[in-house]
């Protein structure tokens, strides 16, 4: 008999370089910050106006990861351009699965 996946026990983190007024809501892959550390590439058509923008990133990845919205949110960068966050349910070999391999 096939064993079912185990759930993450704890959150995966995610470092997103966040565009907001990105003229629509998409992932553009992995990129590198100024430090050299990756993290992915998303612009949302939100305005970065009273949280409009981190909603539609978390709503976005949530979609994107198959996971209910409550399991996405912003942990760090509320206001920076990089965010992290934190996903419920998911583990990295998820992300790698959905996003890719980080460069």
């Amino acid at each position: 008999m096939a064993r079912a996946p185990a759930k993450a026990d704890k959150p995966a983190r995610l470092a997103v370089r966040l565009t907001p007024r990105g003229g629509r809501d998409a992932i553009d892959g992995w990129m590198r910050d100024a430090d050299g550390a990756p993290c992915l590439k998303v612009r949302v058509s939100a305005p970065p106006v009273e949280g409009a923008a981190n909603e539609a990133l978390e709503k976005l990845i949530a979609s994107t990861l198959n996971v209910p919205g409550r399991a996405v949110k912003v942990v760090a960068g509320h206001q920076a351009r990089v965010k992290w966050l934190e996903i419920v349910g998911v583990g990295e070999a998820d992300l790698t699965r959905v996003f890719g391999v980080v460069p």
